[in-house]
């Protein structure tokens, strides 16, 4: 085998492994699109279905989906430089939209549907926006 070709072997597996690496790398923006989905059913949920049932169904629905979630993004044996610091930025951001829709959505805003449809699209956003930042990074 001469240089020239053994150069051009070494080349296509680098680009083949390069590859594999970066559809790999994809998976946790789709983990943070699926959050973002959730939060258009689990803000509704929470805010409208009241009760002790409401409660823990939203609940538990809510500890299933995150575990899930969880646990298929740290499976992962790729993930892209500098996810974890946007992860991390994008739930803190979705954590303080979803205490302030439950905190004026269970008391000023009780049973508000506009109120209830724009808390889960503010819930969603963050997410969404951090899963899109990363899709354009890929």
């Amino acid at each position: 085998m001469s240089e020239r070709t053994a150069a051009a072997a070494a080349l296509k597996g680098i680009a083949r492994i390069e590859a594999g690496a970066r559809q790999r790398s994809r998976r946790p923006t789709g983990c943070l699109w699926a959050f973002a989905g959730w939060q258009l059913v689990l803000v509704p949920t929470v805010l409208l279905w009241h009760g002790r049932t409401g409660t823990l169904v939203s609940t538990l629905a809510n500890a299933v989906v995150v575990m899930a979630l969880s646990a298929f993004a740290v499976r992962q044996p790729v993930t892209p430089r500098g996810h974890a610091r946007r992860y991390l930025r994008a739930i803190g951001a979705w954590a303080a939209a979803y205490v302030l829709s439950l905190a004026l959505g269970l008391t000023v805003l009780a049973d508000s549907t506009a109120f209830v449809a724009g808390a889960a699209l503010l819930c969603a956003l963050p997410p969404a926006a951090a899963a899109w930042r990363e899709g354009r990074a890929a």
